[in-house]
This record gives C-alpha cells, sequence and structure tokens, in this order.
C-alpha cells in the first residue's frame, strides 16, 4: 500500500484526555499524562491516537464549549507540554489528531462575549445566530427547535439598555452558541486555526458535528421539534447536513493538501457525520472533501447476523464506492460501551456481553478500511451504570434531570494498576480522587492484570492489530461474502483468510476449513465456531 494513505487503514486509538492519565494529581488526565502512557499504546500496536478537546473551556461540556481554540487549558498542561507530546509520539511513530469543534463555541468565547455586548445587526452578533423573538413583546423563541442535551434551541438575552432582547441559537446546551458559518469571518477563523495547529505538526483533525454548521437560512420552524432531544441524533433537516457544509470541507481538504504538498506527509480530516442513510454518510468523502467519516450504523447494529451484513453492504457499496474507505466504529466518548450494550451486567466483566464485545472487535479489525478504538475498549471495560447523581457531570443530566443517555458512564478515568482507587490513575498524595469515582470492580480491568494474561480484552486486541499490519488480506480492500447457516457471519479477505462470526449462543460448523490464526474465544475445536465467537484462519477458497 503507499505509505502517503496511511489513513486509508489505519487503527486509531481515541484518548479521552481528562480519563486517560492524570500526571498532576488533581484527578483529571492530561497531556504530560498522555506522554507517559505513549508507550502503552505503542505495545497496543495502534496507528495513531486521537485527543479530545484539551483547549481552555469552562468545561460545561468537557471542552466541546471552546473558548480558545488555539491555546491548552492549565487543567491539561499548556502549549510547550503539547510540543512535548508531539515530539515524543513522532518518535514513537504515532500520528496525532486532535478534535475541533466548528459548529459551535463556548459562550465566553471572546466573540461571543462581544456579541452579548453589541447591538441587534452589529458585525458582532451576525457571527453568531441572533434573532428577535416571535410575539408582540418577542417573548417566545424564534422557532420551535430542541436543542440535543433538552430543552429549547434559543436563549433570549438581555441587552445593554437593560430590556430583554434578541434570542441566540444552540443546538447543545445555552452555554454552546452556535456559529453562523454564512458569516465570512468565521470560515476564516477557522482556516486559521487549523493552520496554528498543523504549523505546530498534527497530523489532522476530528472534526466535531461535521454535519452542522450551516442552518436553513430562514430558521423555519420544524415539523419535529422534539427530534433531536428525543434521539440525541442530528435529525432536524433545518439544523443539519446543509448543501452549503460540503464546501466548508473542501476548502478544509485544500488547507490539508497544502501541507501535505510541502513535506509529502498527509494530513487526515474525520469528520462526526450523523446523517439517515450510508448514501448521504457517502457524500462527505467524496475525493476533495474529508478523507474519512465514522460509520456509525455498526455500532448501532443489533447483535444479529443479518443486521451486520446489511450495514457492511451497505458502506461497501456507498461509502467505499467513493474512492474513500470506510470508517469503522464500536464505541467512543458518547456511547455506553459495547461490553454493557450487547447485554453484560454492569459489575462483570465475563459472560454474554464480553463474549460478544470480544467477536465484534475482532470483526471491526477484518473489515476493510479504517478502525476508531475508545480508551478502555481494550481492556473490555463495561459502562458504569450507577454512578450517584451527585457525581454526574453530564450536561443531559443537567438539562432533563434524567439519567437516560448520560455519557458519564464511559467517561470514568482507566485503571491502571492496583486494587484500589485510583487503580494508578493519578500520581497525586493519599486520598488523591479521579474526577469520576471509579467502582472497586475495576481491579479486575486494570491495565497490568490486562497485559500478564493472555486471555485478556487486551491481548486480543494487540494480536489482531498485529495480524492486521502482517497480513497482506487485511486493512484496504474488499470482501466477499461466504454462505453461513443462519446466525453465522462469513467473509473472505484477499487470498483466502476468513473472518467468521457466530452470532449464536450454540456451537455451529465452521464456514470453510483452513489453519486458524486467532479467535476471540480462545482455541477454537478443528471445524467448529463456538457461540457469540469470531475467528480468522487461512484457507484455499
Amino acid at each position: 500500500m503507499n505509505r502517503h494513505h496511511w489513513w486509508r487503514d489505519a487503527v486509531i486509538y481515541q484518548v479521552y484526555v481528562r480519563s486517560f492519565l492524570d500526571s498532576t494529581g488533581d484527578g483529571i488526565g492530561d497531556l504530560a499524562g498522555v506522554r507517559a502512557g505513549l508507550p502503552y499504546l505503542k505495545k497496543l500496536g495502534v496507528d495513531g491516537i486521537w485527543l479530545s478537546p484539551f483547549y481552555p473551556s469552562p468545561q460545561h461540556d468537557h471542552g466541546y464549549d471552546v473558548a480558545d481554540y488555539c491555546d491548552v487549558d492549565p487543567v491539561f498542561g499548556d502549549l510547550a507540554e503539547f510540543d512535548l507530546l508531539m515530539t515524543a509520539a513522532r518518535r514513537l511513530g504515532i500520528r496525532v489528531l486532535l478534535d475541533i469543534v466548528p459548529n459551535h463555541c463556548s459562550s465566553e468565547h471572546p466573540w461571543f462575549r462581544a456579541a452579548l455586548a453589541g447591538e441587534p445587526g452589529s458585525p458582532a452578533r451576525a457571527r453568531f445566530h441572533f434573532a428577535d423573538g416571535r410575539g408582540p413583546d418577542g417573548s417566545a423563541p424564534p422557532n420551535n427547535w430542541h436543542a440535543m442535551f433538552g430543552g429549547p434551541a434559543w436563549s433570549r438575552v438581555t441587552e445593554s439598555d437593560g430590556r430583554p432582547g434578541q434570542w441566540y441559537l444552540h443546538m447543545f446546551t445555552p452555554e454552546q452558541p452556535d456559529w453562523n458559518w454564512r458569516d465570512p469571518g468565521v470560515p476564516a477563523e477557522f482556516e486559521r486555526v487549523l493552520r496554528f495547529w498543523l504549523d505546530r505538526g498534527v497530523d489532522g483533525f476530528r472534526i466535531d458535528v461535521a454535519a452542522g454548521l450551516y442552518k436553513h437560512p430562514a430558521l423555519p420552524d420544524s415539523d419535529d421539534p422534539q427530534a433531536d432531544a428525543r434521539t440525541r441524533d442530528s435529525v432536524n433537516p433545518l439544523a443539519w447536513n446543509q448543501p452549503e457544509v460540503h464546501e466548508v470541507w473542501r476548502r478544509w481538504r485544500a488547507v490539508c493538501e497544502e501541507y501535505t504538498g510541502r513535506d509529502g506527509r498527509e494530513r487526515l480530516l474525520v469528520g462526526e457525520v450523523s446523517v439517515p442513510t450510508a448514501r448521504e454518510h457517502a457524500l462527505y468523502v467524496r475525493p476533495d472533501e474529508l478523507h474519512q467519516a465514522f460509520f456509525f450504523d455498526l455500532l448501532g447494529a443489533a447483535w444479529d447476523a443479518d443486521a451486520f451484513r446489511k450495514v457492511i453492504s451497505e458502506a461497501m457499496q456507498d461509502i467505499a464506492g467513493t474512492g474513500s474507505t470506510v470508517t469503522w466504529v464500536l464505541n467512543n466518548h458518547d456511547q455506553v460501551r459495547t461490553v454493557t450494550r450487547y447485554g453484560e451486567p454492569a459489575t462483570e466483566g465475563s459472560g454474554l456481553g464480553a463474549a460478544r464485545a470480544r467477536a465484534a472487535a475482532l470483526l471491526m479489525l477484518a473489515l476493510p478500511g479504517a478502525a476508531y478504538i475508545y480508551q478502555g475498549e481494550e481492556l473490555g471495560l463495561p459502562e458504569v451504570v450507577d454512578l450517584p447523581d451527585d457525581v454526574l457531570t453530564d450536561p443531559i443530566f443537567r438539562r432533563t434531570g434524567s439519567r437516560a443517555r448520560i455519557r458519564d458512564g464511559c467517561r470514568v478515568p482507566l485503571p491502571w494498576s492496583g486494587q484500589a482507587s485510583p487503580f494508578g490513575f493519578t500520581s497525586g498524595t493519599e486520598g488523591a480522587k479521579p474526577w469520576l469515582p471509579q467502582p472497586s470492580y475495576f481491579a479486575e480491568y486494570a491495565t497490568d492484570r490486562a497485559l500478564a494474561d493472555t486471555r485478556s480484552f487486551w491481548h486480543l486486541y494487540r494480536d489482531g492489530l498485529q495480524l492486521r499490519h502482517s497480513l497482506p488480506q487485511l486493512g484496504e480492500g474488499a470482501l466477499r461474502w461466504l454462505d453461513t447457516p443462519p446466525g453465522v457471519l462469513g467473509f473472505v479477505r484477499g487470498d483466502g483468510l476468513v473472518c467468521a462470526v457466530n452470532f449464536g449462543t450454540a456451537p455451529t460448523p465452521a464456514p470453510a476449513p483452513g489453519t486458524p490464526l486467532l479467535s476471540s474465544d480462545g482455541p477454537c475445536p478443528p471445524g467448529v465456531l463456538p457461540g457469540s465467537t469470531a475467528a480468522w484462519w487461512l484457507t484455499g477458497l
């Protein structure tokens, strides 16, 4: 494969910085902690890392409310520490992607403060979506849209003379006002931000809410105003997936190509694209737009052979057909962890959920294209579902009062070593507490135990990544489906490498003979595929 296109089959590890490793003892992970963990990630075998936002922020949404896009929040370090991290990553051959948030900023961003101080119709307000309210006194919001994190998508401001004034749009929380990308100053500012970090050596960007940015210019009422809040997904067609957004990605792609032209090192754009169909998804990864966009349909698929085959086939037909490769993902910082999502009780690490999560991991690593792993996935961590209300920090909980679909449970800091919290996460004084409490059962998942146990999730991921790097049949390319019994999914990659998954619980005959390479359930009996197991083998097919 042409090394210039490293991203086409890369495996990237998502680092949720505040929960990865704390170097200062304040209970919050930081950039120095990430740097200390790089040898661990090198040993695991990933090609790169994606860092969650570490920019200055009041942390109303844990950094996705950015107050300054070109600096480091002191809680995570400083620019000098970032430069050290980049140097260390480059030395180990690990590429670094930054999370950029172009749909909205913090209400403490200087430009939004200027907008609040400005008058209706001023240039400062034109950078955001300010509008007069409805009704004789303007006391009703400009339209009926609802925010994804609950409540209305509009907040009213108090004008400089003390009177109730205009309203501003925020599709997430009031502390996250949406940018107006129709104002020419906004795209120009984000190009400056891209260049700032590219000049510091980053390898690309993960783009938050990449189907957002543009809103319908008339800001009309929605036919289903509760849709975003109900599903916590980008389903309001008036607020998401507007056609103008594609021009943004063409401009950003051109900036990346400019830097690639200077030194031959290709920079990557990967988008968080939530759209209804694989065909619409494919529009974001055309040759002059994003290199990749996360394909969330696999993450959302029911544990069923037919469901998995359907979403994989659609992705291969519609997305790979653009000349890009599919970007597979099973977990991230917004989703319930796979072990729990696939049916695992929250406080145990063995059983059906864990077996299915192991099989899904091996399946994902065998698919053509790129893959993203969320931190802790390689440890088999379950979702922490019993966090007390008084420690929850997710704005969804604060906005709705409901625990449904909150995200704290997948963000609990990683366990590294030891038998009790903080499990090596923080190096502070005795009694130092992680920012979210770790349950006692995390001792079973600590990194030191995982590395010592050859049957652990960690070794499954490590072995899968080693084979993925060494076998020419894996990585980029195509697949050919096999005829399989009901409940079994099987396909051939390249020159006779088979991946098969038994979605049932009972053993079934393997769909083809061959030499076993790796199984999610340890050595398999010859010709047999145990229930809730995935396996790779070489065959003459």
